[in-house]
């Protein structure tokens, strides 16, 4: 077993209901993952991180469980799980599952329970319950939003018909928070965490790392007008982490007290052989507060949102590289670099856009700024090659390896984002990013199943980015990264160390360029909108390129391209 393999993955994240649907009911399931997983292996990947597919009504795409250890029958069952496990081990791919410790489903036996229960009791203990404010407790005990719009705070109709509590929902009204001051949570998820383990998971994924804990109180609180929906200091730079403490953060964001769970949560899974990994789902400015949660004794991966949401700019880019090798290694993690996933606007439309799209709005006919398709495309994979040759772990979403956009058009009456309910279709939420994959070009619902069904309708040009049409053909986006993801094990760029190339060995000052050397490998992104000439020394052959480089020239790189180049 290679040491440390979470410091160097490739991991590939699977949003089951999207990925494969083996049953034909339109929703894709486990044992679809299974039967696809020849192709995962082909690709390239060293992990899978399955998103929820736990018991759950599916009010948010199962991040609300009501049953942390069972396979919700839209999926499958323990057996068909067990079964996708070996099968996913036995190609040496890892499994990562998600955990969403947050909040649970408001079907949940212990929210029933405590519904049914009296103020102040037990049952209510292990979540949020508070008395109103105002005259007679109408008024919400505090100003707090929830990320999905609307206030954070729901009233309970008690058992004889009068007003209740309020229950506090960082995310929908059907998904209240646990109280994690409560030793009862904390074991409970303890046990919740063994089952998985003993099944045989390789880690886990931990949603909403940064909630959990509240400040004491509950204080009221208004985000700054430029704070991202789920960070802390969301837009500061520059900081060093002696100035982290007088960074403003929400009084439910980046609590000092996750840490401590965090740290109970390695003791237990270092009882278990085969590295057993935490990876962080944490929304939180800047970097040196992100690193925060991989401390040697916490989390082993936290993912680098400052990394996914930095424009296609050579200067932001650069630093925000610089950055993430520094901060990551001064507590001794490796960096994680990621572009997509299941909740922000696909990156081969997202690098395209012209107008603020801030996480979780999503883009729809009406928005602002749209992307012009060709572009997008042209900048994905740049930016995939920009990302590739760069060490640490990197995370890819399911569907971009197709160059899969973002699906603009679903139709209102298609989408299914708590967002799009909770603001009346001010924002339109993440349902374009969850449309099934195509796998197969001719084939009904484009081979996501056997028959015509998907949860979400695909788009009728998916056809031509299908798996089938894009596999064995040279240049296409499939065949980019499973180039990409072969030379980074081969040549070893994962474990490598990065030295930025200057102008002299450039051959040119152009500041649109993000050049660097890792190993035996000279990598150049050019990220402005004309061609540049390179010289000779830097290298004359072409390991891979994003794009058709100019007359087949190595050292002219076209706009929005990428080269590796060796001696």
């Amino acid at each position: 077993m290679t040491t440390e393999w979470w410091r160097t993955a490739a991991i590939y994240q699977i949003y089951p209901r999207s990925f494969a649907d083996a049953n034909g009911d339109g929703m894709g399931d486990l044992a679809g993952i299974t039967s696809r997983m020849p192709a995962l292996a082909e690709l390239g990947i060293d992990a899978i991180w399955l998103s929820p597919f736990q018991t759950s009504p599916q009010r948010d795409a199962g991040y609300d469980v009501a049953d942390y250890c069972d396979v919700d029958p839209l999926f499958g069952s323990l057996a068909d799980f067990d079964e996708m496990l070996a099968e996913a081990h036995a190609r040496g791919i890892r499994v990562i599952v998600d955990l969403v410790p947050n909040h649970s489903s408001d079907q949940h036996p212990w929210f029933v329970e405590a519904l049914a229960a009296a103020e102040g009791s037990a049952e209510r203990a292990r979540y949020l319950f508070r008395d109103g404010s105002g005259e007679n407790g109408d008024l919400p005990p505090n100003n707090w939003e929830s990320v999905f719009g609307g206030r954070a705070w729901t009233r309970v109709t008690n058992p004889d018909g009068s007003a209740g509590q309020w229950y506090l929902h960082l995310f929908d009204s059907s998904q209240p928070d646990f109280d994690w001051s409560n030793e009862e949570v904390r074991e409970e998820f303890r046990r919740i965490l063994r089952f998985w383990l003993d099944r045989g998971v390789d880690g886990f994924r931990v949603d909403v790392a940064h909630g959990l804990v509240k400040a004491d109180g509950l204080p009221d609180y208004t985000p700054p007008a430029e704070g991202g929906s789920m960070g802390g200091a969301a837009g500061l730079e520059g900081l060093n982490e002696g100035a982290l403490d007088e960074l403003p953060s929400a009084p439910y964001w980046a609590q000092d007290g996750v840490h401590e769970i965090y740290r109970d949560w390695r003791k237990l899974l270092e009882e278990y052989p085969g590295e057993r990994i935490l990876a962080a789902e944490a929304w939180v400015d800047p970097l040196p507060r992100t690193a925060l949660w991989v401390r040697p004794d916490e989390m082993h991966q936290a993912f680098n949102f400052a990394y996914l949401e930095t424009p296609w700019k050579a200067d932001a880019l650069r630093r925000v590289i610089d950055d993430s090798l520094a901060t990551f290694a001064s507590v001794g993690a490796p960096s994680t670099w990621v572009l997509s996933n299941h909740d922000v606007v696909r990156h081969a439309s997202r690098l395209a856009l012209t107008a603020e799209n801030p996480q979780g709005h999503g883009i729809g006919p009406k928005s602002k700024g749209l992307p012009i398709a060709e572009l997008g495309l042209r900048r994905a994979r740049a930016a995939t090659a920009l990302m590739l040759a760069l060490p640490g772990s990197a995370y890819i979403y399911q569907g971009e390896e197709l160059g899969l956009p973002e699906v603009i058009d679903l139709p209102d009456d298609a989408r299914q984002d708590p967002t799009w309910f909770r603001t009346d279709g001010e924002r339109y939420g993440r349902d374009g990013c969850r449309v099934p994959l195509p796998w197969e070009g001719t084939s009904p619902s484009y081979g996501f199943g056997p028959g015509t069904a998907s949860w979400l309708p695909q788009p009728a040009e998916w056809a031509e980015l299908a798996r089938d049409k894009q596999s064995g053909v040279e240049g296409s986006t499939l065949e980019l990264y499973k180039l990409a993801l072969r030379l980074r094990r081969e040549l070893g760029l994962a474990s490598g160390t990065l030295e930025w190339l200057g102008a002299d060995e450039l051959g040119t000052a152009s500041a649109d360029l993000v050049a660097f050397r890792n190993g035996g490998v000279t990598v150049i992104g050019n990220t402005g909108s004309a061609p540049v000439q390179l010289p000779t020394a830097l290298g004359s052959t072409v390991l891979l390129a994003s794009g058709p480089l100019d007359g087949a020239d190595a050292l002219t790189l076209p706009a929005d391209t990428t080269v590796w180049l060796s001696a």
